[in-house]
């Protein structure tokens, strides 16, 4: 019985199978990364949001938006 021929039941290559799928869960799931800045909204995009939840007009969403461009 020689050990240098044994292939331990394919154990080996189903080792690096389990080490592919966690590599690759790891660096493929999208989360946050601690530390990491999160993108600020600008003014605009707030004021868009604003808009659409229906917390403001369209006259009032139009002269705050005129006035966010004039800004600029």
């Amino acid at each position: 019985m020689h050990l240098n021929e044994a292939h331990y039941g394919g154990m080996h290559l189903i080792w690096w199978i389990i080490w592919m799928v966690f590599l690759i869960w790891i660096f493929a799931t999208p989360w946050s990364i601690p530390g990491q800045r999160a993108k600020k909204d600008s003014p605009l995009d707030i004021l868009k949001k604003r808009f659409a939840k229906g917390e403001i007009s369209k006259e009032e969403y139009e002269e705050s938006k005129k006035l966010l461009k004039s800004e600029n």
